[in-house]
């Protein structure tokens, strides 16, 4: 039997693989091995590895390795613990498979650490592009060490193919977040509101803004703007906020966002919403606001507008019901004012259509050996070919 390990540090991220590690578990010929780190260990953003145990999976490992700090040197070193950290997990657990998805340092630590343990890496959501974080920088670093390249789309694909990978162990698979939607059974209106202990409006906004790490701008300056915007579009439309990431300057964006909701009785904050209360937020809210990468790919399944700040997303593909602004405030509450008119009924998500994660694990189980994996030639791109 096989032994799939499924890497995940945060809220979201666990959202997009949590099907993915049903399907695993399920599966008769794969044993399925989780190791948490990152924010799920951390109380101040919700100590979310306890959602993992409630929905039925057993942690195999804790890798710890968030400092207090958020600033560069403290982001830094939390790579370095977390290195550290995955090289005695990994040694111990010795999966055959290593599963990492996206872009954030955490996985950057588990990647480097699986490199040289000489582990398989399958990466999901390569090839991506997002101009204003050091998120695309780990992206195609992460890439670069992987092994198998599940991408959400046809232009990632060929990005990844640009990187040197070889063709035959890039897939085309979709989101896997989009299997979440298609197979969840989310709250009705009531049940929400009682979720989040908050009265829905006629209007209602969700709002995710993560730091920009690589802006002249700082992530406080934006999020200033967007407070103002929110304060322009007036009391009569509900807010509801989700806490940003453990990035640079990220616990800075808390407390303000903190110190908002407690002045403005049309807002509420959580520090983290389970995947299916998060759903159904999206469900039921007019639009989604912010900087958050599930603007861009939850929020066009469910037919709604995306208002999206500044560059952080900048390079990704697509739907045509996102609405891009600087991070103004009065460009933000001019895009905010057109998404609640926005039609965006005939909207088709760039992502797929779910099935994501039944089509990894088919992959997975067909590659013959792992191993054989390991050693990589670097693809030259023909030049005679449709790559440029």
């Amino acid at each position: 039997m096989r032994k799939i390990c499924v890497v995940t540090g945060s809220r979201a991220e666990y959202g997009l693989l949590y099907w993915l590690m049903k399907e695993i578990q399920n599966d008769q010929d794969l044993e399925l091995q989780i190791i948490a780190t990152g924010m799920h260990l951390s109380p101040e953003f919700g100590l979310t590895y306890k959602v993992i145990e409630e929905d039925g999976f057993s942690i195999n490992a804790k890798v710890e390795m968030l400092l207090s700090s958020d600033t560069p040197v403290g982001i830094a070193k939390s790579i370095g613990l977390g290195v550290i950290g995955f090289a005695d997990v990994l040694d111990r657990l010795q999966p055959d498979m290593l599963v990492l998805l996206g872009d954030r340092y955490e996985i950057l630590a588990a990647a480097q650490a699986a490199l040289v343990s000489r582990i398989p890496i399958a990466h999901i959501a390569g090839g991506d592009t997002t101009e204003g974080a050091f998120d695309e920088a780990i992206r195609h670093s992460i890439t670069k060490m992987s092994h198998l390249h599940f991408v959400t789309n046809e232009v990632a694909a060929k990005r990844v193919r640009q990187l040197g990978e070889n063709p035959d162990n890039v897939y085309l698979v979709g989101s896997p977040g989009i299997d979440q939607i298609k197979r969840l059974q989310l709250l009705d209106r009531n049940q929400l509101e009682k979720e989040l202990n908050f009265r829905l409006m006629n209007k209602n906004l969700l709002v995710t803004f993560h730091p920009v790490t690589l802006d002249s701008q700082s992530p406080h300056e934006q999020f200033q703007s967007l407070l103002y915007a929110l304060d322009m579009i007036g009391t009569e439309v509900g807010i509801i906020f989700t806490m940003p990431n453990a990035d640079t300057d990220g616990r800075s964006l808390m407390q303000m966002i903190e110190g908002y909701a407690a002045l403005h009785p049309n807002a509420c904050a959580h520090t983290s919403l389970v995947p299916l209360v998060y759903l159904s937020v999206l469900a039921q809210v007019n639009a989604v606001v912010g900087n958050s990468s599930s603007g861009l790919y939850e929020a066009p399944s469910f037919k709604i507008p995306t208002v999206n700040i500044g560059d952080r997303q900048k390079g990704r593909l697509q739907a045509q019901s996102v609405i891009n602004c600087i991070p103004d405030a009065v460009s933000i509450k001019n895009a905010i004012q057109k998404a609640f008119t926005k039609d965006c009924s005939n909207t088709v998500n760039p992502y797929g259509y779910g099935e994501s994660s039944q089509r990894i694990v088919a992959v997975l189980k067909s590659v013959v050996d792992y191993k054989q994996l390991l050693k990589k030639h670097f693809h030259d791109v023909d030049s005679n070919h449709d790559e440029n």
